[in-house]
């Protein structure tokens, strides 16, 4: 879902000292990534289901469990100054970290659909308001899915730029509409009687981790940058477990007043009008180039003669397919299914990085990887199988999938470490 330039810079080695940069840096832009469409629609439902008490301590909750991840992950990022792409090549070997860059293109086309299902949302209610004219959603998606294509790949930098933009404007769009809705409707408290998803605290707490997962799994790609790891965990203290509560506040209250969950529904009903819905698609649209311009640099990277433009198309399609499919009515599986697939990627490369990989030169586990690491090839596929078996037959060991995902994928990948230590002691031989 999110980009960082750290991706072309020192992609296949450690960085340098000088380039690094302070913790407070990276924190200012891991809290821009709460602020969007999706994030809102998360937090109106989980509060529609649980009420505002409990929705706010689920995001609180969610806040400091994500920060608890990204402290990990970007703690192994500073000692070894790698990106994920690298963090995930050494744990899973050469051709096994295509399995996982497959997995995580596709989860960023996924997030593509979403945004664009808003983009068409938008559009419908932008024209509508201008000219009284109805045009399908369908139609605006495809036309959103082809502009958003194209321009990631002819003028992703000037994109990239307004997305500097359209963040801050976006955060104050959301604003309004909280204040808009508390002071026509006054503050309601209790939960919905019939949520659009209904949810128990588990499954809402999971459902929160789970839409920010791929940026903790990713961290390393912001956080090598940091100095320090004591400036990477005040980096993640400040990011996550204020930005969470927040933007909850910020959607559970409108949403909770009005009973709508549908933002475009909001900034018409209170009419803010075609300016706010034209802020709306222009953060759609940097959002999705993100996601388009991330998921084409992996692939290209695992399929090097592979122009990336054509990743780019691809993704731009396959994603349009996602929102036609209807990805947005199923959005809260779709985060629950994010929060069983990659924690269990981050937990493997972490635990390598406090166990196999402590003390050893980063730039030599580099050239030591082999082609399958199969350890950690067999843990992922299997921690994601019994994690998803489980849900299905509604069992779990914490309550809350994605606990579950990673403690299956800690506990088997430990096992297995264990297991093989006195059989193969050097690390770049597993």
């Amino acid at each position: 879902m999110e980009h960082a330039p750290a991706t072309e810079q020192y992609a296949d080695r450690p960085l340098p000292e000088h380039v690094l940069t302070s913790g407070w840096r990276v924190a200012l832009i891991i809290a821009s990534f709460s602020i969007s469409l999706p994030a809102f629609l998360n937090g109106a439902q989980t509060s529609m289901a649980l009420g505002f008490r409990d929705a706010v301590l689920a995001a609180l909750l969610a806040g400091l469990i994500l920060c608890l991840g990204a402290c990990l992950t970007a703690i192994i990022s500073v000692r070894t100054r790698l990106t994920t792409y690298l963090l995930v090549q050494r744990s899973f070997g050469r051709r096994g970290a295509a399995l996982v860059n497959l997995v995580v293109a596709l989860v960023h086309y996924g997030w593509f659909g979403v945004n664009v299902s808003f983009f068409g949302g938008a559009m419908v209610a932008a024209i509508a308001q201008l000219y009284e004219v109805q045009v399908s959603f369908a139609t605006c998606v495809v036309i959103g899915s082809v502009l958003m294509t194209v321009s990631t790949i002819y003028g992703f930098r000037t994109l990239e730029r307004l997305a500097l933009v359209a963040v801050p404007l976006l955060g104050a769009i959301l604003l309004a509409v909280c204040v808009a809705a508390v002071r026509r409707h006054g503050v309601v408290l209790a939960p919905s009687a019939s949520p659009p998803v209904p949810m128990n605290f588990g499954i809402a707490l999971s459902a929160l981790i789970g839409g920010n997962m791929l940026t903790v799994a990713a961290m390393p790609d912001l956080s090598r940058y940091i100095r320090s790891t004591r400036g990477a965990v005040s980096a993640m203290a400040l990011s996550f477990p204020f930005a969470a509560p927040l933007l909850m506040v910020l959607a559970a209250l409108p949403a909770l007043a009005t009973g709508q969950t549908d933002i475009m529904a909001l900034i018409v009903g209170f009419g803010f009008g075609v300016p706010a819905l034209a802020m709306l698609v222009l953060s759609c649209w940097t959002i999705n180039a993100a996601n388009l311009y991330s998921a084409s640099l992996s692939l290209t990277a695992t399929f090097p003669k592979v122009p990336t433009w054509a990743f780019t198309l691809l993704g731009g399609a396959i994603g349009a397919g996602f929102a036609l499919a209807g990805i947005i009515d199923a959005f809260i599986p779709f985060l629950l299914f994010l929060g069983l697939i990659i924690p269990p990627i981050a937990a493997i490369y972490v635990i390598d990085g406090f166990t196999r990989f402590r003390g050893v030169d980063a730039a030599t586990t580099l050239r030591e990887m082999p082609l399958v690491r199969w350890p950690a090839i067999a843990t992922w596929v299997a921690s994601v199988a019994i994690a998803l078996g489980a849900k299905r037959f509604d069992l779990t060991l914490t309550g809350v999938p994605v606990f579950d995902a990673t403690l299956i994928a800690a506990t088997v990948y430990g096992g297995l470490l264990l297991a093989l230590r006195n059989r193969k002691p050097a690390p770049a031989a597993l």
